[in-house]
């Protein structure tokens, strides 16, 4: 039997798009569990791993928070999200966000392409408005 194929750390940032700083971050506050070690404690990552990191980088990229993510990774990658009210209503809520985001991009770019087109100089009732983004409190920082 072959042993599964294995990463280095170099090699999973690569692979992952996040920085080795980063994964060591994430492995730090728990979002990723502690890698395995080789005999001279350089860290190992199998596809899994890198998997999950791109998962991460992806939920990044839609402006999900850090605690946010945790419950989806615990899941196994077979996992039906529908077996999961919960956190099926918190994916469709955030899907919905990234919507009307991606709608207030549109009508940046639309008025952007107004703007553009040649002997244009006034523009009345364009609209040009981001969907303001989720106003949080604070967070409590501790002593």
């Amino acid at each position: 039997m072959s042993e599964p194929l294995t990463f280095s750390i170099k090699e999973t940032a690569t692979q992952s798009g996040l920085t080795e700083d980063t994964i060591r971050y994430y492995e730090k506050i728990g979002l990723l569990p502690r890698a395995k070690r080789k005999q001279n404690s350089h860290r190992i990552y199998h596809l899994d791993d890198v998997e999950t990191m791109r998962m991460i980088a992806c939920f990044k990229k839609t402006g999900m928070s850090l605690e946010s993510m945790k419950p989806y990774l615990q899941l196994s990658q077979g996992d039906d999200l529908r077996a999961y009210p919960e956190l099926f209503a918190l994916m469709e809520e955030h899907k919905k966000t990234i919507e009307n985001q991606i709608a207030s991009l549109q009508q940046i770019v639309d008025f952007l392409a107004l703007k553009l087109k040649p002997g244009v100089t006034h523009i009345d009732n364009a609209p040009c408005a981001l969907a303001e983004p989720e106003k949080r409190p604070p967070a409590a920082r501790q002593h």
